[in-house]
């Protein structure tokens, strides 16, 4: 490389760093001998700045030795900058069918860390019903929304952020070991839903699914949340198949605008 202060050291590290994360961005899915070619480096040194970029989120893979790919804080950069508002006026909407099918509350979250932010929420029509719940934050693993978010995380995103396997417990019917939820979210990966029966909150439950980025990765959740006086294994299996109709409406609207 010329001799110049602009391109060198640390400054060299942080222009390939940043150029990686385009490549990332542009293919979703690199290896380190096609970063190396792009880059014009050695191939020991594309395999420490993709290593740095995973170690930070900003990367991630499926499988040792795999390629690369976009990781949850890019993916999470990428939300910003479509903006949770423009999520929000897409699933609106829909949200409003759903609630208007079902009668019950409709609620969209989305994934920060192992929790859940409530972002939007239409209330039920029934006069018994689950209040609006934007702007609340609950564990992840408490909640329908959560799990079925968590679940389509990939494995190593996954323990990544559950390195601890520590699990938080909100009643007595939480998910409390990682045991526990590791084998219940392969059971939501099965079906395509998640069910939290009174998991958060005493009194309330849900039914809930995920909406998908155009690389797999979860991009927001859509839960529907009953009463727990009104949730058994019949309205979950009634209630299941339109939340995932109305997921997949979303999903398509959103990929429109990725």
């Amino acid at each position: 490389m010329p001799n110049n202060p602009a391109k060198s050291g640390g400054l060299s590290s942080v222009d390939n760093a940043l150029r990686l994360l385009s490549l990332l961005g542009d293919r979703r899915a690199l290896r380190v001998a096609e970063a190396a070619e792009d880059l014009g480096v050695a191939r020991s040194t594309a395999h420490r700045l993709l290593s740095a970029l995973r170690a930070h989120g900003f990367a991630m893979q499926d499988k040792a030795n795999g390629a690369y790919r976009p990781g949850p804080v890019l993916n999470e950069i990428g939300l910003a900058a479509i903006g949770r508002i423009d999520i929000r006026r897409v699933a609106q909407p829909l949200l409003q069918e759903l609630r208007d099918e079902t009668q019950e509350t409709v609620s969209l979250s989305l994934l920060e860390g192992r929790n859940i932010r409530f972002i939007d929420c239409v209330e039920g029509t029934r006069s018994v019903r689950v209040g609006g719940r934007t702007g609340i934050v609950l564990p992840a693993n408490c909640t329908a929304g959560g799990k079925a978010l968590l679940a389509a995380l990939s494995e190593p995103e996954l323990a990544r952020r559950y390195a601890d396997e520590d699990l938080p417990v909100r009643t007595e019917s939480s998910v409390a070991s990682w045991t526990e939820l590791e084998k219940e979210l392969q059971v939501v990966r099965q079906d395509g839903y998640a069910i939290n029966l009174e998991e958060g909150e005493q009194g309330i439950s849900a039914v809930a699914t995920a909406v998908l980025d155009l690389t797999g990765a979860p991009l927001a959740g859509i839960a529907v949340v009953v009463p727990a006086s009104r949730m058994d294994a019949a309205t979950a299996n009634e209630l299941a198949p339109k939340v995932m109709a109305t997921a997949n409406a979303v999903q398509e609207l959103l990929h429109t605008k990725l």
